[in-house]
């Protein structure tokens, strides 16, 4: 396994290599980013994860500052499934590389996180637009839990680039909890109570599912939660799969949720 820092350096490891795959991280790797990294090097004859913590999709300074960042457990993690390449890039090598196209999100994308989040996908697509035209992958591998985040970055490098996006499942532990880097900062009750409100919002896609609960109640349902286990929701919502409109349960539909439980935000979706 190579760290690399520098894009000169970058650029010249993975020269002419026609199929590479790439997994964009932030660090703080868990089973479900390494998953997703199982998934490329069975697939691409060449893995490269980045680990960078984009500063242009976060909303406050001290959620940034505060992120989970350990790099030296991240590379052990690393070393240990054998990965080709990791690219650690600072801020100043990031603002090397320029995309053409000013990223602007339309109206009708600003739900769910977009509506609460301001900016926070305009950086998002900002930096996989600098990470697609440096790295020219074959296949970027993407997870199920930020559903919108996937959606909004496969319609981008669609749209601009070559590279595919490889959508792969959301990993969950024992309690039904999705894998996050936020997680760690999580006490071990936090982590329960995420756990009880995700079996929640499982049987409640179950019963929507089954004709069994009416879209109206939603909000009924989302004064229960936060009633029963104390939290915040900014939105409890059901939308389609394929274009993130709100849904009539008729076509594949998907259940989205962002709660904080004290200061800590979590997202998920079923």
């Amino acid at each position: 396994m190579k760290v690399l820092k520098n894009i000169d350096v970058l650029k010249k490891a993975i020269n002419n290599i026609s199929n590479l795959g790439f997994v964009p991280t932030m660090g703080g790797l868990h089973k479900g980013h390494l998953s997703l990294i199982k998934e490329s090097l069975k697939k691409c004859k060449i893995t490269i994860i980045s680990i960078y913590v984009n500063p242009k999709q976060f909303n406050k300074k001290s959620d940034f500052l505060n992120y989970p960042r350990n790099i030296k457990k991240d590379l052990d993690s690393l070393k240990k499934i054998k990965v080709d390449y990791v690219f650690i890039p600072n801020k100043e090598e990031m603002n090397k590389i320029k995309i053409n196209k000013k990223i602007i999100l339309p109206k009708s994308q600003k739900i769910l996180c977009a509506k609460f989040r301001k900016g926070h996908f305009e950086g998002v697509l900002d930096v996989m637009g600098k990470f697609t035209k440096l790295i020219k992958p074959k296949y970027i591998f993407m997870g199920e839990k930020d559903f919108q985040q996937f959606f909004l970055v496969r319609n981008f490098i669609r749209n601009n680039y070559k590279s595919r996006i490889y959508f792969c499942r959301t990993i969950r532990d024992i309690n039904k909890v999705a894998l996050s880097s936020r997680n760690h900062l999580l006490s071990k009750k936090q982590l329960y109570k995420a756990g009880l409100i995700a079996k929640t919002l499982i049987k409640l896609k179950s019963e929507i599912s089954k004709k069994k609960f009416i879209n109206n109640n939603l909000k009924i349902t989302k004064k229960k939660l936060i009633k029963k286990f104390k939290i915040k929701i900014d939105y409890l919502e059901i939308r389609n799969e394929k274009d993130l409109k709100l849904s009539d349960t008729k076509n594949k539909f998907k259940l989205f949720i962002a709660y904080y439980i004290k200061k800590i935000r979590l997202i998920d979706n079923f």
